[in-house]
């Protein structure tokens, strides 16, 4: 099955030579079912944040993309408080640009790069990609406080005692109480697409 052994041979590249600032792994036996992990970057709002994401393999990969969304919540104008990506090698053309040749670790990148570099043109958040254009201060303030209420290790140990002793601190925190929203970059020259709500 294609799927299948290109995945491990993802895995295994994911697992000897991963991207900076990025970890991914099997979830359980499910080799469709992956985890992911990605550090702030320095010199971003995100800084010394450790953010959660999910990655769905579809039956039909390489031709159709992965799904990706955070699980840890992240204040940032191109991403939803489901968690959902507005990045256009996410999604299938014409309205998107994957391509079977790409693969998860450079997905990661390219939602690692989003995040360094928020496209507010294209958001899911208006409020806050308004926010981002026209009163950057604030933004990057609000944007430092959710790293710091939801993507710390403190606030991931605290979660993991308060709640259940024995779930690993890697788990989000979990707020159903969070609104906000995300939309699209590109790397590699491709180029940005809207991101149209689904």
């Amino acid at each position: 099955m294609q799927r299948a052994s290109r995945l491990k041979r993802e895995l295994h590249l994911l697992t000897t030579q991963p991207p900076p600032g990025i970890t991914c792994w099997q979830n359980g036996s499910r080799i469709d079912d992956l985890q992911a992990q990605m550090l702030g970057s320095a010199d971003t709002p995100y800084e010394k944040g450790i953010f959660n994401l999910e990655v769905v393999v579809p039956e039909r990969y390489p031709f159709e993309p992965p799904k990706i969304r955070f699980l840890t919540p992240i204040y940032h104008p191109n991403i939803d408080s489901a968690g959902r990506i507005c990045l256009d090698v996410l999604r299938l053309p014409p309205k998107g640009a994957w391509r079977p040749s790409l693969n998860i670790a450079t997905l990661l990148t390219s939602i690692q790069i989003l995040m360094n570099e928020p496209n507010p043109d294209d958001p899911l958040m208006a409020d806050i990609s308004s926010e981002y254009k026209y009163n950057k201060q604030t933004f990057l303030k609000n944007a430092r406080q959710w790293t710091e209420k939801y993507a710390s290790q403190t606030t991931m140990t605290l979660e993991t005692t308060d709640e259940e002793n024995h779930q690993s601190a890697a788990n989000p925190p979990k707020d159903s109480h969070i609104s906000q929203k995300r939309k699209g970059s590109s790397i590699s020259g491709l180029s940005k697409r809207p991101c149209s709500e689904t």
